[in-house]
């Protein structure tokens, strides 16, 4: 089960409403792979998701380049893993993301399109498109029927 949602944002406060939104319909186990260049906002997304969680202090959610994975607690905790300085899925594996990922928080992976292979068959996939200094597009790829529930919630709020 597969389904994808595409929608544009005119600026951070849009980025920051849509990773609120999206954070409300996340679950525990939940897996959300982000994708896009430098600067594109994964972090920024990532904190707004960790809001919508629940998360006490979302300010304190910062990339985590080197030290690979922060933790936040929360109603759900976010675990949140940055594989941009990894040399491929085999060594994102050894950082035991398997036992994350079959917990019971939320899973946000920055450049997870450098290790794909380690990542679960059922996730959300966040591409995001720089358009201009703040507006950015969002192409999502649900995978799995939790998933495409919230891509179908989601829907109607874009």
């Amino acid at each position: 089960m597969r389904q994808s949602l595409s929608f544009t944002v005119a600026d951070l406060a849009g980025t920051e409403a849509f990773g609120r939104r999206l954070g409300g319909l996340l679950f525990p186990g939940a897996v959300v792979a982000l994708v896009g260049q430098l600067g594109a906002g994964k972090t920024h997304l990532t904190r707004a998701i960790a809001e919508g969680l629940g998360i006490a202090n979302p300010a304190a959610v910062n990339s985590p380049t080197f030290v690979l994975i922060q933790e936040y607690p929360g109603r759900v905790p976010v675990y949140h893993f940055d594989a941009y300085r990894l040399s491929g899925s085999r060594e994102f594996a050894e950082l035991g993301v398997d036992e994350y990922f079959a917990g019971d928080g939320v899973c946000v992976v920055e450049w997870a399109d450098r290790v794909g292979a380690a990542m679960p068959a059922e996730s959300l996939t966040v591409a995001i498109t720089v358009l201009g200094p703040d507006s950015r597009r969002f192409d999502l790829e649900a995978v799995g029927p939790r998933y495409v529930g919230v891509l179908e919630s989601l829907s109607r709020h874009c």
